[in-house]
């Protein structure tokens, strides 16, 4: 596999290749420049983690990913095509080898004066010689593919990862809210039951007894949707999963608590480390290539091509030394008039290899602000995770007292309902950033390509 380099080589090719249309780019032009640091993360530890799924100390999540990256249909879809990729690179090269061709025939004629059989065997070979470097161009172009196809699974592997982490993520919250749901209508039985006995007693009235059934049967249907959504999230990670979409997935776990951001690298790292920009820079330097071999079929090509033949009517003539006639043809020809067509595809293919880099380097520019998006709503869900969690606590607090002073008769039934409402929104609201935390966690590492340990398709193969 051909050796990486960075973007100012991949340019520097593009450059020569469009040196014959007067398209000229400079190097300037087309890379963005790289900072240092990132700026949402300033004074972020500059090393990179090696396996960034143990970062959320969930042993379940990496068993889930192990199982993912080995039985994800769309990930062993990406595998083979890494082995395609390998064949075509393959028949790239054969180009700059000789052709060789072996034939055996047998010709039986038929005339007035009787039948006559002949037999006869040949060699043929046949080459190319690459005087401009056209066939190696269009091998390397081919390896350059392969390389890029083994990105390409790459960064299939990872977002798995990313897809199977948000999903598992999502199920636990889909759990959490589930549970108090049912907490909640538990809370409103209870209440209920206070009620319709002060009513008993003669203290409440009929409409408290009747609001609160009200607000009892509204928190069951709450209940109901939550059942749904987490049935539905376990369903979404199993077909990540490879598996049967059956809602059995176990899943008795609590969202991830963080610390400080750490080990995401400096922002340059990123033309390595995702593998995204590894695979477009590889097609960038095959367009480069396919340029240059558009603009060397204007110039002349030499070919040799031998034959080495025998027959007789005998069918042992065939291995008779005295019957064999050799050839050897050399030629060296040139276009001279194709109605235009070498030249507009010259044209065509520099273009496109300007057009590449172009959309490469929108693709840098796009893929650092993916991670400069994450890393800024780190710190800004950290503080949103602190802020629900206290309006959680003073609500919960707050419910308590309600609930108090409604036996003493000091607080109205719509006090007592408002009061659990806001506990229940402050909750609900503080899990899902709990989530939404995790979750941007997860693109944090998806953005700048983070590694982790899981098996690997390619070293499985056999």
């Amino acid at each position: 596999m051909i050796k990486r380099t960075l973007l100012l080589s991949a340019t520097a090719m593009v450059l020569a290749s469009c040196a014959s249309t007067g398209q000229v780019l400079s190097a300037q032009e087309a890379a963005p420049a790289s900072p240092v640091i990132w700026a949402s993360g300033e004074g972020i530890d500059p090393s990179a983690i090696n396996d960034w799924v143990s970062t959320f100390g969930d042993q379940r999540l990496v068993q889930l990913i192990d199982e993912a990256v080995i039985e994800n249909p769309s990930l062993l879809a990406a595998e083979a095509r890494i082995r395609a990729a390998r064949a075509s690179a393959r028949a790239a090269n054969a180009g700059r080898l000789p052709n060789v061709n072996a034939d055996l025939g047998v010709t039986q004629r038929e005339t007035d004066a009787g039948g006559s059989t002949s037999y006869s065997a040949g060699l043929g070979v046949s080459w190319e010689a690459d005087l401009w470097g056209r066939l190696a161009n269009r091998a390397n172009a081919g390896l350059l593919e392969l390389e890029a196809t083994d990105a390409d699974y790459e960064s299939a592997r990872l977002s798995i990862a990313g897809q199977v982490s948000r999903a598992w993520f999502r199920l636990i919250e889909s759990r959490l809210q589930r549970e108090l749901a049912e907490r909640d209508v538990e809370t409103k039985e209870r209440s209920l039951g206070l009620i319709e006995r002060r009513f008993e007693a003669g203290v409440s009235r009929s409409s408290d007894v009747r609001t609160f059934r009200s607000a009892l049967a509204s928190s069951e249907a709450v209940l109901a949707s939550r059942l749904q959504a987490e049935a539905a999230a376990a369903r979404t990670l199993e077909i990540l999963l490879g598996r049967y979409p059956a809602g059995q997935v176990n899943h008795e776990a609590d969202l991830p608590e963080f610390g400080e951001l750490a080990g995401i690298g400096a922002p340059a790292e990123l033309l390595t480390r995702r593998p995204d920009l590894r695979a477009a820079e590889a097609r960038l330097q095959a367009a480069g290539l396919q340029a240059e071999i558009a603009r060397d079929a204007l110039l002349p090509g030499l070919s040799l091509s031998g034959s080495l033949g025998t027959g007789g009517p005998d069918a042992g003539d065939i291995f008779d030394l005295d019957t064999y006639v050799a050839t050897l043809v050399g030629s060296l020809t040139a276009p001279i008039f194709n109605g235009g067509a070498l030249r507009a595809e010259r044209d065509r293919a520099a273009a496109a290899a300007e057009a590449q880099l172009r959309t490469y380097a929108g693709t840098v520019l796009a893929a650092w602000r993916e991670a400069e998006d994450a890393i800024y709503a780190d710190q800004i869900l950290a503080l949103r995770v602190e802020a629900l969690q206290d309006a959680f606590e003073q609500a919960a607090a707050a419910e308590e007292l309600v609930i108090r002073q409604y036996g003493s008769g000091l607080a109205t039934v719509f006090e007592l309902l408002d009061a659990q409402a806001r506990r229940i929104a402050a909750e609900g609201q503080f899990i899902s950033a709990r989530r939404e935390r995790a979750t941007n966690r997860v693109d944090i590492y998806l953005a700048i390509g983070g590694a982790f340990d899981a098996p690997d398709l390619r070293t499985l193969e056999g």
